[in-house]
């Protein structure tokens, strides 16, 4: 089997054109862990290091005595969030009241016994407290409005309001306050990054 590459074979959700369009998203497997707070915090920080720790010990444990059963070679998929505020009432601007939930993509062959097994060999080789709170689970989003923002992530509003207008436009309305983010895996400068914005719609009656 050739190797899994999400930017070829999954163009459609991780490389979106930077002009809102509606797609269907299907159900997927992630690795995730939730919490709530600044994402410039600490705690953020480790979240994100715990499930990327995580998620390259799967990809790499073909070198293992123990190879899992059916593994094939993948790219490791980007991280994404899915984003909403612990305090309604309060507006967005304030990081501290956000919750998120934040994930990573994990190959078909990942089962929950295989991932007790990583997440266990992780610890050992580098401590972080969340990896005993990953979780394995699985979305599905439906038909959703996405176009990918280039630039700050201060700046997303302004995207969120095309797409909102978007939609208005084309016949659908924004079903769920939450949305999806997905994250350019690069480190580059804050003018060039690349997020993947996404929010679940439904068609007007």
């Amino acid at each position: 089997m050739d190797k899994v590459d999400y930017k070829k074979q999954f163009k459609a959700l991780y490389l979106p054109k930077s002009q809102p369009s509606i797609i269907a998203v299907p159900a997927m497997h992630f690795a995730m862990l939730d919490g709530n707070g600044d994402p410039n915090g600490e705690a953020f920080a480790e979240v994100v290091g715990a499930l990327y720790s995580f998620s390259y010990a799967v990809k790499m444990s073909y070198k293992s005595k123990t190879i899992p059963e059916g593994y094939y070679d993948y790219t490791v998929f980007p991280l994404e969030g899915v984003w909403d505020l612990v305090d309604t009432t309060r507006t967005s601007a304030d990081k501290s009241n956000y919750a998120y939930t934040m994930m990573i993509r994990q190959p078909d062959f990942l089962t929950a016994e295989l991932a007790a097994r990583f997440i266990t060999e992780v610890k050992k080789k580098k401590p972080n407290d969340f990896l005993d709170r990953i979780r394995l689970g699985e979305l599905e989003e439906g038909t959703c409005c996405q176009m990918l923002h280039l630039g700050s992530y201060d700046d997303e509003p302004a995207s969120f309001a095309q797409m909102e207008a978007f939609c208005s436009e084309h016949g659908y309305r924004r079903s769920d306050k939450t949305h999806r983010e997905i994250y350019d895996p690069r480190r580059t400068e804050t003018n060039k990054l690349k997020t993947v914005l996404r929010f679940k719609v439904k068609a007007d009656q």
